[in-house]
């Protein structure tokens, strides 16, 4: 199976750009890109981590906070930093959207910013949120995906010409280039939620950019 593209710098601008252009709802829009690629949370997590993530009682952001086991997508709890500022200020100005258009607001104004502690952060343009597909595995066992928000994430990709990109590819971006900062394996893994150091080796294998790196050399060495 092929692996999905890495997504250069140049591009996730780009895109972030794009979808500022052209969304219908830019601000929910920009927050969710960035996040997906400043944390690596897959769908399922992106779709239903809430509030109370983000925010603790008093309205600061939890620079410190965990992927939850019941939001985990290998149902183990594992950390999450909001220590980006770029994504926070983003996920600022699209929890003063969702409040100013009464998406998750309570009565509680002086909590959570006003927003339900326990709905989504991200939610859809109608203000609900991401509905979950249920299967059972051959193993008996339930597992869940966010197949909406998947192909959404891919479509805005596609608009702004980003062939082959997607939250997958959002992910491994993640993976390479914290290994291009010489991050270790077991980090990368931590933070992904890999529970073999092997799915994450894969992951970073065949990196473009090093491996246009090794083929200029050699042809520099021939000449």
């Amino acid at each position: 199976m092929a692996k999905p593209p890495v997504i250069e710098d140049k591009q996730v601008e780009h895109l972030i750009r794009a979808t500022a252009a052209y969304s219908r709802v830019p601000e929910r829009d920009t927050a969710l890109l960035l996040t997906l690629y400043g944390t690596a949370l897959n769908v399922t997590e992106l779709a239903t981590i809430n509030v109370a993530d983000y925010l603790d009682a008093k309205g600061a952001v939890r620079v410190t906070s965990a992927v939850r086991v019941d939001v985990s997508h290998n149902g183990e709890e594992r950390p999450l930093y909001w220590s980006n500022k770029r994504v926070v200020n983003a996920l600022d100005v699209y929890m003063e959207w969702r409040l100013e258009h009464k998406h998750g607001a309570t009565i509680r104004k002086g909590a959570y910013r006003g927003l339900d502690p326990i709905s989504p952060i991200f939610l859809t343009e109608d203000g609900q949120p991401y509905s979950l597909t249920k299967r059972t595995l051959s193993s008996g066992v339930l597992s869940y995906s966010c197949n909406t928000l998947g192909a959404y994430i891919s479509r805005l990709h596609a608009n702004a010409g980003i062939e082959g990109g997607s939250a997958q590819s959002a992910r491994r971006t993640f993976a390479v280039k914290q290994h291009r900062q010489g991050r270790d394996l077991v980090h990368i893994a931590a933070i992904l939620g890999h529970k073999s150091i092997t799915t994450t080796k894969r992951l970073v294998e065949n990196d473009p950019v090093l491996m246009s790196r090794v083929l200029s050399s050699m042809v520099s060495m021939a000449v």
